[in-house]
């Protein structure tokens, strides 16, 4: 019986391509049901344990995933995400390249509270989340206090979480939210490419696709003090 809350790989009765290509990836990807067995041990599955375990929430494309564990050597990174094309494209980048400090993970990152430890995580990259911007899908969205709480607990102090949308509404939302949390703010701009921190800003090609139509990007960094 199931008790974990996702859907198992093993019982999908027609696995399409990239559920297919996973037995590519052992020790690259870890699934749903194996997810659970590491936690406060997840630094275990990289080759240099002592490196700060670094978090992103949904990989997209994989771009942003790749330019830090290829910029950043010095600390391990996992991704985790729910769809499997974006799970495998996204570690596929790094495995070309034999970079092992990046490694994948599915789940539900509503439940990360279920795979990490208190203090397990060092800093969290969210970038363009899904906003769920119809009212009956409100209760959708991820950033919302309860999970902010959790994610706050998970991390070390002094580390941070970064937070990016195209979406005012949800912007507004989570601004909110956090209000409700421990978290401080250290960064807030409602426009990141015209503001201070654009030099050091990674664009994804998400980002650049609005970017070119002038749509101003939210971002705001959340500090654990």
């Amino acid at each position: 019986m199931n008790r974990l809350p996702i859907s198992l790989t093993r019982q999908i009765p027609n696995p399409n391509i990239y559920v297919k290509m996973l037995p590519e990836y052992k020790n690259w990807i870890y699934l749903e049901e194996e997810a659970p067995l590491h936690k406060g041990k997840w630094v275990d599955v990289f080759n240099e344990t002592r490196l700060p375990l670094d978090l992103e929430i949904g990989c997209g494309n994989g771009f942003f995933f790749e330019h830090q564990v290829r910029n950043n050597l010095s600390r391990n990174l996992l991704g985790i995400e729910l769809k499997y094309k974006p799970l495998v494209q996204t570690v596929r980048r790094v495995k070309r390249l034999n970079l092992t400090n990046g490694k994948g993970l599915r789940f539900n990152a509503q439940f990360i509270n279920l795979i990490f430890e208190k203090e397990e995580l060092d800093n969290v990259y969210i970038y363009f989340p899904d906003p769920w911007p119809k009212t009956r899908q409100l209760k959708n969205r991820l950033l919302r206090r309860e999970f902010l709480n959790n994610l706050f607990s998970l991390q070390k102090t002094d580390c941070f979480v970064d937070f990016k949308t195209d979406s005012k509404n949800y912007f507004d939302f989570v601004s909110d939210e956090v209000k409700f949390t421990p978290f401080a703010v250290g960064r807030y701009s409602e426009d990141l490419h015209k503001s201070n921190f654009a030099s050091e800003n990674f664009m994804t090609s998400f980002e650049k696709i609005f970017s070119k139509k002038n749509q101003p990007i939210y971002y705001m960094r959340w500090v654990k003090t």
